[in-house]
């Protein structure tokens, strides 16, 4: 692959997890460790070529995964915010240290964070009855996830899907808070139709932005219309259908990005994560992207 563009994911792959398992080592006061899982995920990664690889999110869902270690919030039937949120404790790090320990010297390793904003969207609020100050309070615990997260990955991307449904004001804000104490490369990933926010995105204090363009290719057009100092992170396969989209297709698609970006281009990816596929579905996107990837940069 051509120098600074690299294959990678945006989180989440799909694994088939054993509950009864799980459960058995809880109830019988055993460590319950995902490694397993994680290590069967990064190999599905691995296989398929790709370059800058995750955990897959294997632990919980991206809401679940920091509302179940943060104080002040509870999971139900659906996450709750029940006091003050307060960082109690690294959330990630630990998978994080793991894959570091699992992948090839050459490959790299993606710290993925769920955006505040979507993380004050997803709750149930039982406390604050104020959402911008949730949004503040989540981003000020993520700040300090980022701080020691940083020391185990070589990007983190920030997961704000909600941007998408009502970008606040506040949105600068909240990411500058988040990586305000990062030193690595930082990536925005903003799933569904931007179109209509592509400047408001733009004002986001990050490296990197990662967007759908597979699936929402009239994002394409509104990005013409703007100059950024960003990197792209192109989205080249559906993760919202399951047909495998050919090498060609692929290509195709990275063309008409390299048509609109150019040299921004640093990164062909999934259009978002991968958890609702079926795992071989998902392994062969990886592998057609890396492909398509290949020919196209050498």
């Amino acid at each position: 692959m051509k120098k600074g563009v690299t294959t990678t994911v945006i989180g989440s792959y799909p694994i088939e997890i054993n509950n009864a398992e799980l459960m058995d080592e809880y109830f019988n006061q055993k460590e319950v460790s995902w490694n397993g899982y994680i290590e069967s995920v990064v190999n599905d990664m691995i296989h398929a070529g790709i370059q800058l690889v995750s955990d897959g999110q294997t632990r919980d869902p991206f809401v679940n995964i920091f509302c179940r270690k943060l104080g002040g919030c509870r999971i139900r039937e659906r996450a709750e915010i029940i006091d003050k949120i307060q960082y109690v404790e690294p959330i990630t790090i630990d998978d994080q240290k793991f894959v570091r320990q699992i992948i090839p010297e050459k490959r790299q390793n993606l710290g993925i964070l769920t955006g505040p904003y979507t993380l004050s969207q997803s709750c149930v609020d039982l406390f604050y009855h104020d959402e911008k100050e949730i949004a503040f309070d989540f981003a000020k615990a993520l700040k300090e996830e980022a701080k020691s997260l940083q020391k185990h990955v070589d990007m983190i991307s920030i997961d704000e899907p909600f941007f998408s449904v009502s970008m606040p004001d506040y949105a600068k804000e909240l990411i500058k808070t988040v990586i305000s104490e990062v030193k690595c490369t930082t990536r925005l990933h903003v799933c569904g139709d931007v179109s209509t926010i592509i400047p408001e995105i733009l004002e986001s204090p990050v490296d990197i932005l990662s967007h759908e363009f597979k699936a929402s290719p009239k994002i394409f057009d509104a990005f013409e219309e703007h100059s950024f100092s960003q990197r792209i992170c192109l989205g080249s396969v559906r993760s919202d259908s399951p047909n495998i989209e050919s090498v060609d297709e692929i290509k195709k698609h990275i063309i008409r990005g390299i048509d609109v970006f150019g040299d921004k281009i640093s990164q062909i990816s999934p259009d978002c994560g991968l958890r609702l596929l079926p795992r071989d579905v998902a392994f062969q996107k990886l592998k057609n992207l890396v492909k398509a990837g290949e020919e196209i940069y050498g």
